[in-house]
């Protein structure tokens, strides 16, 4: 969601460190996160249906508010694949806006607007899937409140049922910089793959000014979405995440 936020606090972060560790760059990912293009195999290896029907749709979101617009957008786009005739365009994130045609969902994805808390995400997913065109589909949600064995199990289970088809499609409300290491905040991606036999999901991110797509662990991921928005982020302190599923109704 909204970086610069954070900005005040690095910057407080950075005054109180020796001059040594100032003029040390930080890395660009930390020990939680891999960036693709250094674990291909699983993509290479397996049919990785996700992966090919929304890597292609998912775009750097549209300011620094609008990531669940740009994961929405990208899911929808994923679900509804390429238009059939020539003179169709790929629905953009300001055509969904105009679609659904939410005033508050459009002012908080503004720059520099608020961002979606998680129950906002599951009901902008719902309007955009009605918007699209795609009536047959539901959302569904599942929000983690501890980091049990029972809730990991639950995580690995929904991860496992995503993975199976292209037919459906998953988006993650997380803390991002528990697995980047960077920003502390609240913000929205799509589920790129889940790898089974290491207990890893790839992120398909739409922060893209500042990430590409990544993986990170199941245990990594359900902290991030466990970890409370700080009092920073104004109206979305405490806010914590979990799952949204967008599937053909049963």
């Amino acid at each position: 969601m909204t970086k610069f936020l954070a900005l005040p606090l690095a910057l407080a972060t950075l005054a109180s460190l020796p001059l040594s560790a100032q003029d040390a760059p930080l890395p660009k990912l930390g020990p939680n996160a891999t960036p693709i293009t250094q674990a291909t195999d699983y993509l290479r290896q397996t049919p990785a249906p996700d992966y090919w029907a929304f890597a292609p749709y998912v775009k750097m979101q549209f300011t620094t508010s609008a990531c669940s617009v740009a994961a929405i957008t990208g899911a929808v786009n994923g679900l509804s694949g390429l238009p059939t005739n020539a003179e169709d365009t790929v629905m953009t994130q300001p055509d969904l806006l105009e679609r659904v045609g939410d005033a508050h969902w459009s002012d908080i994805s503004a720059e520099g607007g608020d961002g979606v808390t998680f129950a906002e995400l599951e009901t902008y997913a719902g309007k955009a899937l009605i918007a699209a065109g795609l009536d047959s589909y539901t959302v569904s949600a599942f929000k983690p409140t501890d980091a049990s064995e029972a809730t990991l199990a639950t995580v690995r289970e929904w991860l496992t049922l995503n993975e199976q088809s292209a037919e459906d499609a998953m988006m993650i409300y997380f803390n991002q910089g528990v697995v980047t290491g960077d920003w502390d905040g609240p913000h929205v991606s799509v589920i790129g793959a889940y790898d089974a036999a290491k207990d890893e999901v790839l992120i398909l991110e739409v922060d893209q000014e500042w990430y590409i797509p990544y993986w990170t662990s199941v245990p990594v991921l359900v902290e991030a979405m466990l970890k409370p928005t700080s009092a920073e982020h104004g109206v979305l302190e405490g806010e914590t995440g979990g799952l949204v599923r967008l599937a053909l109704a049963n």
